[in-house]
């Protein structure tokens, strides 16, 4: 294991603490990395997935760490940024061994690191890297976890989606505007059931056949498109991207013909200075790890002992959350993106310099 910690002069990412581990004999290739733990310790999932060089799953895990700091601030959890990625084809490499051994690196941690589900990882492989670990959330409810997060991330971005819907048509309803919903994985085929129920009009694109059938099976009156390139050109009022990240980049956004961005997907922009080219075209963008916040907010609920309920309380607050954010932004002046990093930024300050008054 190789361990980068740095305090003084935290460099260009700002991370407290990257960690690389490794387990020859199980096959084992992770990297966690600790954005911040200045309001507690950190919380984000497990990605398991066979990136092109380990340069392209740091970059991953140093991306997404960060955004889940800013995410659990603006949830209102006391709890800080991280995540890890496992470098590897789950399909092919995935074991009993390899997961336990990832769990004793967490272990390792000494609580820094709390870690849950992301893609390639799934409820059962916790409960396994729990074995090893008491620093795992997203457990099964047979061993006293809160299940499949994707139930809640659901949830979070319908109320973002809904406040994003009354900020533009002064309306918290979807019902009557066309959404179109890109991915029908976990997280969006629970969207797509409560954007039917709200009323609306689904397209719906998924790159796994299996997906498209479910929607046929589930859901006849969805709308199906070859892939998100039509998706983005179709005739909605709202997109939701629910894939991988980076969806909204220099050539979608062009052609985007929604008023509003809304969706599951973590780091939807490509790059910065995209979120100035959303709201120079009349584009509503509901910052991605505002409006999905709910998986996080569900696992994080495990921590003191999980309630359903409250956790969908809790969830149901992103609906406030994404409102003040938007009307924030145009108090200020600046796109939703840029609002909603400076009210995260502010409850990490405000907050994490607490620390700093000795207990005793």
């Amino acid at each position: 294991m190789g361990v980068f910690v740095s305090t003084d002069d935290p460099g260009p990412a700002g991370h407290e603490q990257v960690v690389f581990c490794q387990d020859r004999r199980s096959g084992l290739k992770a990297i966690i990395g600790i954005y911040s733990t200045a309001l507690g310790p950190a919380l984000g999932g497990t990605r398991f997935y066979p990136y092109a060089s380990e340069e392209a799953a740091l970059a991953d895990v140093l991306d997404l760490s960060r955004g889940m700091a800013y995410k659990n601030a603006l949830a209102g959890l006391d709890l800080g940024g991280g995540k890890a990625v496992i470098w590897g084809d789950p399909d092919q490499v995935k074991s009993e061994a390899l997961l336990r051994a990832y769990g004793r690196f967490v272990q390792s941690l000494a609580g820094r690191y709390y870690t849950a589900c992301d893609v390639g990882t799934y409820v059962a492989d916790m409960d396994v890297i729990a074995r090893e670990t008491r620093y795992v959330t997203g457990r099964s409810v047979e061993h006293g976890g809160a299940g499949d997060s994707s139930v809640l991330t659901a949830w979070g971005v319908f109320q973002g989606m809904r406040a994003a819907a009354e900020h533009v048509w002064g309306s918290p309803s979807l019902r009557g505007r066309r959404v179109g919903v890109a991915g029908l994985g976990k997280v969006g085929r629970h969207l797509t059931g409560h954007l039917v129920d709200d009323g609306a009009e689904v397209v719906a694109t998924d790159v796994d056949p299996r997906a498209l059938e479910w929607a046929r099976t589930n859901h006849p009156g969805v709308a199906l498109v070859a892939d998100a390139a039509a998706l983005v050109a179709a005739d909605i009022d709202v997109y939701a991207p629910c894939a991988l990240g980076g969806a909204l980049n220099d050539e979608t956004v062009p052609a985007l013909r929604a008023r509003v961005v809304a969706g599951a997907a973590n780091n939807q922009l490509a790059h910065p200075g995209i979120e100035k080219l959303l709201a120079d075209r009349g584009i509503l963008y509901a910052p991605d790890y505002v409006v999905n916040a709910g998986g996080v907010i569900q696992v994080a609920d495990e921590i003191e002992g999980f309630n359903f309920d409250r956790a969908k309380l809790r969830a149901t607050r992103i609906f406030d959350t994404t409102r003040q954010i938007l009307r924030l932004a145009d108090d200020e002046g600046v796109p939703p993106a840029v609002a909603a990093d400076r009210l995260a930024e502010r409850r990490m300050a405000d907050v994490g310099r607490l620390r700093a008054i000795h207990l005793g």
